[in-house]
């Protein structure tokens, strides 16, 4: 890893503003390998130096991935003035940056990958790279009779946008007031895609939990709210879709 200045060091993980770091540097908190280091432009090796602030070691971390089971009521944002975002949950995230990959409506579940790969992200979300998105929901109303092979020559939605082939799996067909129960798999992202799909169909979808996408599944350990930091294998099938 190529050598960083102090503050950005210190600001990427977390620790304060540019002029909070130059502050700190100023007044004797910061210490490289055990001494003060008061030039906060000065550059370091974050794999081969120790830096602490305060006494506290600040580890450098370049990326972090974390697989979050995201709640109903919980904004795909990184900041927001009225409700509580995703990346508020991540209590043990060392970074500063990170965001969510793509974005599930207040009220949808199941899995979101939160991390501050950009590239990786990209790759993910680009329609050209067909990375299939697995949902579930439970849908009110009669599911026509086609409604696969409508789903899988491509829907138009009410405002004429139209959208790529989708699997459609109907496990559980519903009866007068009994939802049906399907799972969709979807290669893009658009606005409400998937109930606006199924209004489409003249159905609505009362309940919507994304299940899986790419390689990475939801783990069923979690509970909505939970989280975990991505093994090393699941990092690795991520960056390998689509190169």
């Amino acid at each position: 890893m190529k050598e960083l200045r102090l503050d950005k060091y210190l600001t990427e993980m977390g620790v304060g503003t540019r002029s909070q770091i130059k502050e700190m540097a100023r007044k004797g908190r910061i210490l490289v390998d055990g001494i003060p280091e008061k030039r906060a432009e000065r550059k370091i090796d974050p794999e081969q130096q120790q830096v602490s602030v305060d006494g506290r070691p600040v580890s450098y971390v370049r990326y972090e991935y974390y697989m979050l089971n995201k709640p109903q009521g919980v904004v795909s944002a990184t900041d927001d003035s009225r409700y509580e975002t995703v990346i508020s949950l991540i209590e043990e995230r060392k970074r500063d940056d990170l965001f969510p990959v793509g974005r599930l409506d207040i009220d949808t579940e199941g899995l979101l990958l939160i991390t501050n790969d950009g590239d990786l992200a990209h790759r993910l979300l680009s329609p050209k790279k067909h990375v299939d998105k697995v949902y579930f929901a439970r849908i009110e109303g009669a599911l026509p009779h086609d409604a696969e092979e409508r789903m899988e020559e491509g829907l138009v939605l009410s405002d004429g946008t139209p959208t790529m082939p989708a699997l459609l799996e109907v496990r559980k067909r519903g009866k007068d007031e009994v939802p049906s129960e399907i799972h969709l798999t979807i290669r893009e992202g658009k606005f409400h895609q998937v109930k606006r799909m199924f209004e489409t169909l003249g159905c609505r979808v009362i309940y919507l939990k994304r299940m899986s996408m790419g390689s990475l599944t939801l783990d069923e350990a979690l509970k909505p709210g939970e989280y975990r930091p991505l093994s090393e294998d699941e990092i690795l099938k991520l960056k390998s879709h689509g190169k």
